[in-house]
């Protein structure tokens, strides 16, 4: 064994002197370990800082010796001396910085498939499944990596210094020292030659999982077109408010001429006229707030483009064709159809199919492998001790070798890893069967909710007409003196509510319409909405 000396001291000295510098060490260790404390809250109840935690904690606030003495404090008193604590964080200027998304004009309108072709390429969302989409392919890739040998190159050196005392001293020598030095470059094989289909069904798993990764990168695209197409309809209606509460300000206007010259030609009175101011100034009212609501949808539409929301850019309006009267139910055919290419469906079934792969990897671990080693290795070493020429030599070595290993005992791992592989597989194939039913479920359901929109539109633009010819019979009569204030209020109070009603209506039915589309499977290209609105 090497022996570290110290000359100058005596073997007793040494041996205490080399204890108390590897306490040393450990101690300084150990504080450099628990310092690391300082970056961290000191108290439960005090804010972070990124400085160090050099100020009074709150319990040596001077309220607290008070009451450590026994004085009595009301839960007022409590509450002036509590100390304040400020929980802010530092701020990183560079994160606040908000970018309007590149690409796209203030100046150019754009209709629903721009949109929804920017939302494709700019929304971080797409970047993100297309990188799982990668990581499962290269997991099935590193997978197929196994079935072929590993071969290593290694390189070991080493020095070595032995010093023996003498019994008696040779002159000035009082002991021998000798060195062992050398290099030994290496090159090795492993190759794992038979496994009984282990590595085939975890490749199999790999390769499920890469496709259900594929499929849902697909049904992303399919989500984005539709939050797109729903954001876009929502954002029409809310521009139609604005045109039609900003209608209803004119109506209320007229009602409001008329009062004033039935006044003014001594046929009205003032409760008429402030019964038509405040009819004026409750449409302003709603005139305000549907304008409040068109900025919320906007954002709502930038939201689900994932783009910047400073971004600044022109829709064009939603000016769609007539809706049909009403459509025919889903058939078990349409169901069927539907089913088979709903990425969420097809994802679950990859899903079930890698777990029932995955008890045939959990198998394989009760069965042997055979394997392949081989290495070639060449050295060289020397030898030196005091007062000897030195002694070097080369060698060199290789070898095959082939092996078998049987697991016999592991504490019961393996079977627990089997039940857990057969519990996911079964979990797994009632995944799918859920989701498979709620699939079939919301095609049924997104078909009675647009025949109920279709038929909502279909009464709501009856009531708008009916409500139009309510309020022009009102101020006419209301102008000619023959009807009163309080029916031509009440008939322009009719008409807004109507043609509300057909504006939410009619993007209700498309926005239905573009569910159905979508639970369908059909929203996979942006002109499929686009569709929807086309004359």
């Amino acid at each position: 064994m090497a022996r570290w000396s110290m000359p100058g001291l005596s073997p007793r000295r040494a041996e205490l002197a080399k204890r108390g510098l590897a306490v040393l060490a450990c101690a300084l260790l150990t504080a450099c370990a628990t310092n690391a404390l300082d970056t961290a809250p000191a108290d439960p109840s005090q804010p972070w800082t990124p400085t160090a935690q050099s100020a009074t904690p709150a319990d040596a606030s001077p309220a607290q010796p008070a009451a450590a003495a026994g004085a009595e404090t009301t839960p007022q008193a409590r509450t002036e001396t509590a100390p304040v604590r400020d929980f802010s964080v530092p701020s990183e200027p560079v994160v606040g910085v908000l970018k309007p998304t590149p690409d796209i004009s203030r100046d150019k309108p754009y209709g629903l498939a721009d949109l929804i072709d920017i939302a494709q390429n700019q929304n971080p969302a797409t970047r993100i499944a297309w990188q799982q989409a990668r990581q499962a392919a290269l997991a099935s890739g590193m997978v197929e990596a196994t079935y072929l040998p590993l071969i290593t190159a290694n390189v070991i050196g080493g020095y070595q210094k032995y010093e023996n005392p003498l019994p008696l001293a040779i002159g000035s020598v009082n002991q021998i020292t000798s060195t062992t030095q050398g290099i030994s470059p290496q090159v090795a094989l492993q190759w794992l030659v038979f496994d009984f289909g282990q590595r085939g069904s975890v490749h199999e798993v790999a390769k499920h999982n890469a496709t259900a990764a594929n499929v849902l990168f697909n049904g992303l695209h399919q989500k984005i077109i539709y939050d797109v197409t729903r954001a876009y309809f929502i954002y029409g209606a809310a521009r139609s408010r604005v045109g039609i509460a900003a209608q209803n300000l004119t109506n209320s206007g007229d009602i409001l001429d008329a009062a004033e010259a039935r006044m003014k030609n001594g046929l009205g009175n003032t409760v008429e006229v402030a019964q038509a101011r405040q009819q004026v100034a409750q449409a302003r009212f709603g005139l305000v707030q549907a304008q409040g609501a068109e900025r919320d949808t906007y954002q709502g539409l930038l939201g689900a483009m994932g783009v910047s929301p400073v971004t600044e850019l022109k829709v064009k309006p939603a000016n769609g064709r007539a809706l049909p009267a009403s459509i025919g139910a889903p058939t078990e055919k349409m169901v069927e159809a539907a089913l088979s290419r709903r990425p969420d469906v097809l994802a679950s079934f990859s899903a079930m199919k890698a777990s029932q792969a995955g008890i045939g990897a959990a198998q394989a671990e009760f069965l042997p492998k055979v394997y392949l080693g081989a290495i070639a290795a060449g050295g060289n070493s020397s030898l030196s001790a005091s007062g000897l020429p030195n002694i070097g030599q080369m060698s060199s070595a290789s070898g095959v070798m082939v092996g078998a290993t049987m697991p016999l005992y592991d504490g019961g791992l393996r079977a627990a890893q089997l039940k857990n592989a057969e519990a996911l597989a079964a979990a797994t194939e009632a995944t799918f069967q859920k989701v498979r039913d709620e699939a079939a479920r919301e095609i049924v359901v997104a078909a009675h909710t647009l025949r109920s929109a279709l038929a909502s539109y279909t009464a709501a633009t009856a009531l708008a007409q009916a409500a139009a010819v309510t309020y022009d019979a009102a101020l006419s009569a209301y102008r000619a003196g023959v009807g009163n204030i309080s029916v031509a209020t009440a008939a322009d109070s009719g008409l807004l509510t109507a043609r509300l009603a057909q504006s939410d209506a009619h993007a209700a039915a498309l926005v239905s319409a573009a569910n159905l589309a979508f639970v369908l499977g059909a929203m996979t290209s942006r002109d499929v909405p686009a569709s929807l609105i086309a004359r």
